[in-house]
């Protein structure tokens, strides 16, 4: 299946089975260091955890406390805590603490190879992993490159719209530790899964959703990854323990170059032919005669089609196995329209009808910081609005973004490099007569950047920048809009970096919230 040429990967780290808690009354009076306490909700999440179970905890973290103020003031803060039972080690990690723990609680950007902190752990443990070893809700989980956080936002939204008491957590900020004990087995839990928190599930098996999606599989990580196998092979473990009862959702189109150049070209059939759940597909296309899934049809309605089987298991016996399940959207863009029909899938196999559906999922709104409507205002006779979309970290993302409106847009693009090609960026925005060139491209300062500028050059896209910061950029752009003789009513500027933040920002949600603060500062 693979180059030749290509070294054989290493093998990745795998797990004991279970959890190393027996239970949740096993947590009290053990010794557990919280490796990570960051920024993002899961460290201080599995902190509170611990202490209210009667944990002693060692919070550690690379990051000094004065990065890490907002988490430490939300654990000093709160007078529930018994903090006589934590300890706070911030700027660095001390291998005693790794030693003499019972256990170690793992943030899932950590590689676990090469590190002799996690090498000297007695047990390892994920907020992921302990909320699957105890809670006994439904599991609906996805993984993928792009459109995770979309999908899974769609699917809350419908879920709880339409009756469910549901939770949503994982990667999406939010650590499932913090609803654990409001769940059971009526209360679906919607996972976003990365790749990294996937391969701190390998050989536990402790996942095994009742829905399973993997979204569009493209190169990310690579910074991490040592190959696009190795990144491919953590995102199967999120179908690796479903049974036939269970519910697997996979890419039906192809995947031009899709693993980086080896003979694989639709991640979709590989995942297909070796998962043991009941498959369904979805396409941009009609899907061929027999097989199950969704897909767009020319009007761009969502089109679901289940066997018989399928939808006897349902709590209402429909008589149809073809039925539109999605119309009209508020989000823009067919890239949100495919992650917005797998939620409308889900709910399907949740029992909830197609009416329902297409009720419920046409109010939805998207998500912050994807493809989000912010903020608008007037200059001379036109209406500027802007779209936050600090989400899309990976340059596919940001072409599509170009795109989504249905019109040329005001294009802010550029950021930190993860060792992708950036190429999709340039080609995305050229003007080739199949695609809606950018009224203008603004970028923003970074490695990232450095690399789309000579793709830039080459399709001689113009282009004002590079700016060292976010109030530069929109300064320029202000005085650009001011001195515009624009006769459209109304335009749109969306801001889309396809690359990561590090360095100028936290993280893809602190970059999208201060482009939101400083445009409305800026354009007030």
């Amino acid at each position: 299946m693979s180059d030749a040429h290509e070294p054989l990967p290493p093998v990745p780290h795998t797990y004991p089975q279970g959890c190393f808690f027996k239970s949740i009354d096993d947590i009290e009076g053990k010794h557990v260091t919280v490796m990570g306490l960051g920024l993002n909700g899961g460290g201080e999440a599995s902190v509170r955890f611990l202490l209210n179970h009667g944990a002693y905890v060692i919070a550690t973290d690379m990051k000094s406390e004065s990065d890490l103020q907002t988490t430490v003031d939300s654990i000093n803060n709160d007078a529930s805590l018994d903090k006589s039972r934590l300890t706070y080690r911030l700027g660095e990690h001390r291998i005693e603490d790794f030693e003499n723990a019972d256990c170690v609680i793992k943030n899932p950007g950590v590689k676990y190879d090469g590190n002799k902190y996690l090498a000297a752990a007695k047990a390892i443990e994920s907020d992921i992993s302990l909320f699957l070893a105890f809670s006994k809700a439904p599991i609906i989980a996805v993984t993928g490159s792009k459109g995770k956080s979309s999908t899974v936002s769609a699917i809350y939204y419908g879920l709880k719209a339409s009756g469910f008491s549901a939770f949503l957590g994982g990667n999406i900020t939010v650590s499932p530790l913090t609803f654990l004990d409001q769940t059971d087995e009526t209360t679906p839990v919607v996972l976003e899964l990365s790749s990294w928190q996937l391969a701190d599930l390998r050989g536990r098996k402790l996942l095994k959703p009742k829905v399973s999606i993997i979204t569009k599989i493209i190169p990310d990580h690579q910074n991490f990854y040592h190959s696009m196998l190795a990144y491919v092979n953590d995102k199967k473990l999120i179908y690796a323990d479903q049974t036939k009862k269970d519910f697997a959702i996979f890419d039906f189109d192809p995947d031009p170059a899709a693993d980086g150049g080896t003979l694989i070209d639709n991640w979709g059939e590989v995942f297909a032919k070796e998962c043991k759940a009941t498959i369904l597909r979805y396409s941009k296309k009609q899907l061929p005669e027999g097989v199950l899934g969704v897909w767009q049809d020319k009007k761009g309605n969502g089109i679901a089609r289940l066997s018989t089987k399928i939808l006897d298991t349902l709590p209402q016996d429909y008589e149809k196995t073809t039925e539109t399940v999605l119309k009209d959207l508020i989000v823009p863009g067919k890239h949100m329209r495919a992650n917005v029909l797998n939620a409308a899938l889900v709910l399907r196999i949740m029992g909830v009808s197609p009416e329902r559906i297409i009720e419920v999922l046409g109010r939805w709104n998207g998500i912050e910081h994807r493809l989000e409507f912010f903020h608008e205002c007037k200059i001379n006779k036109t209406t500027y609005r802007f779209y936050n979309d600090s989400a899309a970290t990976v340059p596919e993302a940001a072409a599509e973004a170009t795109q989504a409106f249905g019109k040329p847009v005001i294009f802010l693009t550029g950021g930190t490099d993860k060792g992708l090609d950036l190429s999709p960026v340039a080609n995305g925005i050229c003007d080739n007569g199949k695609n809606i060139a950018p009224h203008a491209v603004y970028l923003l300062a970074g490695s990232a950047t450095d690399k789309m500028i000579p793709d830039f050059n080459a399709k001689k896209i113009a282009y004002k920048g590079p700016f060292a910061s976010l109030d530069e950029m929109l300064a320029q752009l202000k005085s650009d809009l001011e001195a515009s003789e624009n006769a459209e009513k109304v335009q749109v500027v969306v801001f889309s970096p396809g690359a990561t933040s590090f360095g100028m920002f936290k993280n893809e949600f602190d970059r999208g919230n201060q482009f939101k603060a400083k445009v409305k500062k800026i354009f007030a």
